[in-house]
Parts: structure tokens; C-alpha cells; sequence
């Protein structure tokens, strides 16, 4: 069985590390650094570690602030109060600014769980990459959380990292070749490939080794980064395999399955069929409970795909 860690938690034990080495870093959060898991940076390194308050759209102001006088800035609440609550700000201070600010929020998602409804948001990447000059970044596991910070925190500019409350399975090693804007292939396959994000790649590797007991030969992707979004990994997929199907923890308005349907609608046609939150609001209830009630599980990625034949 593979270890389970929450990405929020590895997320928590980069900044502690990559605040050790690098004293231009700041950290900032909005009265829930418990729950973020800033709190050991804060502790680690108090004297660049500020607590806004229950005040997001002032979070995100200062933050570019900040960043505009030089530091490196990591601004973490929940993802329905950065997306949502702050958006504007984000669009007009971070983003038209092009801050080199990191919106590190977690509790994205139907895994929220008890939390319910107001505070599990599907619209997050949708609203993020809009915004010009955003890099959108959503990791599927805690190897490739750390992986990836590191590569936002050395990258210029604005960032969106989606992170999650529930522990998910490890399946990267800690040394794992991930870049940035490019897909991972993590299985490859003839007949069909399944495209996934975040919490739903690992599910979309546990279908893909029961599609193959039918003799469905998958290919599965892990997409990383939404934005910029590998087009070149896509259009190789769709040629060769000549069906897609995307999957996120996420509204399919908007998010990974409107954006690999945008490449390839312009550039391979294909079928296309989306797993994802399907514009509903979410509820309170257990994690792996509202997974299966709201279809983003195994068995819906492996529906899916019978159904694309």
C-alpha cells in the first residue's frame, strides 16, 4: 500500500526547507496557518512569516507589494477564498502587475469533505486561467508537490498552486523527472489515454490497470500544469490513441477538460469524454463518499472510457 500524505502537508514541509536556503522568501496567510500547514515556516522563520488576518483581498494586496519591492512571496489561504474571495485582487495586483507572487491555497475541491459546499471550490482553475500571464499549477501527490514548489519559487512571475486536505497516495519518488509545463506519461498505451490532474491521477492509474484486464490498452498522463498546458503531449495522445478522457477533482466547465479540449478541437479532433465535477454544488459528507456520489473515482475514469466505445 502506498504511503498517503496530504499535499497541503508536503507543501508545509517545502517551505520550511526552501526557507532555510532561501532568506528572500516570505510567507503569508490569512488566519489559517494551522490548516495551510505555514505554520512551521512560521515558526521556522517568524521574521518573514505574516499572519493577515481573516482579510483576503488584503493578503493578496500586500503580497504584491512585496513582491514588487523584490521578495519572493508564497500567499496561502483556502482555494475558495483566494479564487473567489480575492480574485479581483489577484487579477489586478498580482496578475496585471505580474508579481512574482505564488497563490498557494489549499482545501481545493469535493475533499474539502465536511467542510461542505461554501468551501469546496470547482471553479478555481477555471477563474485562474483566465488571468493573463498565470502559470496554474495542481500536483497529485506530495513528491510532486515539493518537485514542482520548487520549481514555481525559482520561476519569475505569478503562480496558482491548487493543494488538498485529505492525505492521497505517494506514488513519485522524491527525485522523479517532473518539469514545469510538461505532461508526465506515467503509462503508456494504445487505445485510449486518460488525462488527469491533481487527486485524480492516481485513480487514473488504478483504472487503467483494470481497463487492462478487459484488454483496453490506456495511456495515462498526469497534467500537472493547466496552464501553460502541454499542447505537445495532448496532439501526440490524440493521434495515436484517438480517444481522451480527462479527469480532475474539478467542474469539467472551465478547468483541465476545457483545456485539452481546446487544443484538440484546434489542432486533432477526437472523442473527448470528462470526468469531473458536473456543475453541481458539492455537500458535507466523507471524502471518498462524495467522490463516489458526485463521480470522481476509479470506477467513473473506467465508465468513461467504456463509454468512448
Amino acid at each position: 500500500m502506498a504511503e498517503s500524505i496530504a499535499t497541503r502537508a508536503a507543501y508545509g514541509e517545502f517551505l520550511v526547507e526552501e526557507g532555510a536556503r532561501n532568506k528572500n522568501l516570505v510567507v503569508m496567510d490569512a488566519d489559517l496557518s494551522g490548516s495551510t500547514k505555514t505554520n512551521g515556516f512560521a515558526k521556522a522563520c517568524p521574521e518573514r512569516f505574516f499572519n493577515m488576518g481573516i482579510a483576503e483581498q488584503n493578503l493578496m494586496g500586500a503580497a504584491a507589494g512585496l513582491a514588487l519591492s523584490g521578495k519572493t512571496v508564497c500567499a496561502s489561504t483556502f482555494a475558495m477564498f483566494a479564487s473567489g474571495r480575492a480574485f479581483e485582487i489577484i487579477r489586478n495586483s498580482i496578475g496585471y502587475t505580474g508579481a512574482n507572487v505564488k497563490v498557494c491555497a489549499t482545501h481545493a475541491g469535493i475533499t474539502v469533505g465536511e467542510d461542505g459546499a461554501s468551501h469546496q471550490t470547482f471553479e478555481d482553475i477555471a477563474l485562474m486561467r483566465t488571468i493573463p500571464g498565470m502559470t496554474v499549477v495542481n500536483p497529485s501527490d506530495a513528491a510532486s508537490t515539493k518537485i514542482l514548489m520548487r520549481q514555481v519559487v525559482e520561476m519569475e512571475g505569478p503562480c496558482y498552486v491548487r493543494l488538498g486536505r485529505a492525505s492521497v497516495p505517494v506514488f513519485y519518488d522524491d527525485y522523479a523527472n517532473i518539469t514545469l509545463g510538461k505532461g508526465n506519461v506515467l503509462r503508456q498505451g494504445k487505445d485510449i489515454t486518460v488525462i488527469a490532474t491533481g487527486i485524480m491521477v492516481s485513480s487514473a492509474m488504478m483504472a487503467a490497470s483494470q481497463l487492462a484486464e478487459e484488454g483496453i490498452d490506456v495511456r495515462v498522463i498526469d497534467m500537472h500544469t493547466i496552464k501553460p498546458i502541454d499542447e505537445e503531449i495532448i496532439i501526440e495522445a490524440a493521434n495515436e490513441t484517438g480517444k481522451i478522457v480527462t479527469a480532475e477533482e474539478h467542474s469539467v466547465i472551465g478547468g483541465l477538460g476545457s483545456a485539452v479540449a481546446e487544443v484538440v478541437t484546434r489542432n486533432c479532433p477526437v472523442k473527448i469524454a470528462m470526468v469531473g465535477q458536473h456543475d453541481t454544488y458539492g455537500e458535507s459528507g466523507k471524502p471518498d463518499e462524495l467522490r463516489e456520489k458526485y463521480g470522481m473515482t476509479a470506477a467513473d475514469i473506467v465508465n468513461a472510457v467504456r463509454g468512448l466505445y
